[in-house]
């Protein structure tokens, strides 16, 4: 099957870095703006899947990504845990002295904070995205600037890469969902599973519902969640668990479609972090 995958920011972002490891191949790629016109992509069909970071290690849950997920029915086929390496890049023949500015993402720039102190003659320019910024480098042969992205970026716009892992925080991981609209999962014996519950707005309701996963030998790694817009004070709860045993999955499956309200299977995969 060839794979046509939807991903917010361009070639040589880090959603085109896992769109490549996690199907292992040089994927085709349509390259959106915003997250929302991901799954529209997704959706239209114009694409097979689609990436999209839900979590990081550092600044945590990407809210309004869950909510996409569950507004358009998505289902999750796989996750990717992808350590962010920040890069200086610059043209061939460039050196770090030769530097009046840098270009790249707010977030990368403050994730290098600590490498720039004492370099004050060179100033940081925000752009909308790393590898757009390196883009922009080699396009405008923009002599004296520097850019901040992946590797994977580089290949790509022929840069020299200058200063390797430059993140003050070294170990920074960005979780992503690789999603479809078929319910193709990238594993014949997934080991973890996504899923979405309400319950009743009463003492006890939700603390019933986790009890039911412990007893069912379900590890419970993550819960968010998320405010139900058109009924005040109501919640949904995202939340992602681990098994060893794919029976104890369809055993808590069937409990708690009837204890919880709209239960909902959002993907069943493989656990990609041991």
């Amino acid at each position: 099957m060839k794979h046509i995958v939807a991903i917010q920011g361009i070639k040589g972002s880090f959603h085109h870095q896992v769109a490549q490891d996690f199907f292992e191949e040089d994927v085709a790629i349509t390259e959106c703006r915003s997250f929302l016109e991901v799954v529209n992509s997704l959706v239209s069909g114009t694409s097979t899947d689609a990436v999209m970071a839900i979590e990081n290690s550092i600044a945590g849950s990407i809210i309004p990504n869950y909510a996409l997920i569950d507004a358009y029915k998505l289902n999750i086929e796989g996750e990717y845990y992808l350590p962010i390496s920040q890069n200086l890049m610059v043209l061939p023949g460039q050196k770090l002295d030769d530097l009046k500015e840098v270009w790249s993402h707010p977030m990368a720039l403050l994730q290098c904070h600590e490498f720039f102190k004492g370099k004050e003659h060179i100033r940081l320019i925000e752009d909308d995205d790393t590898a757009g910024a390196a883009k922009r480098v080699q396009e405008e042969q923009a002599f004296g600037v520097g850019a901040i992205a992946s590797t994977t970026a580089a290949k790509i716009y022929g840069l020299d890469i200058i200063a390797s892992d430059m993140q003050t925080i070294k170990d920074n991981a960005t979780r992503f969902f690789v999603l479809n609209t078929n319910g193709r999962t990238d594993t014949e014996t997934p080991d973890k599973a996504s899923v979405k519950f309400l319950t009743d707005h009463k003492r006890g309701s939700l603390a019933a519902v986790l009890n039911v996963m412990s007893d069912c030998r379900l590890n419970l790694t993550k819960i968010q969640s998320l405010p139900i817009i058109e009924t005040p004070w109501m919640y949904s709860f995202f939340v992602d668990v681990t098994f060893k045993e794919y029976a104890h999955f369809e055993k808590a499956k069937k409990l708690l479609g009837i204890m919880a309200r709209k239960f909902e299977v959002l993907g069943e995969y493989k656990n990609k972090k041991k």
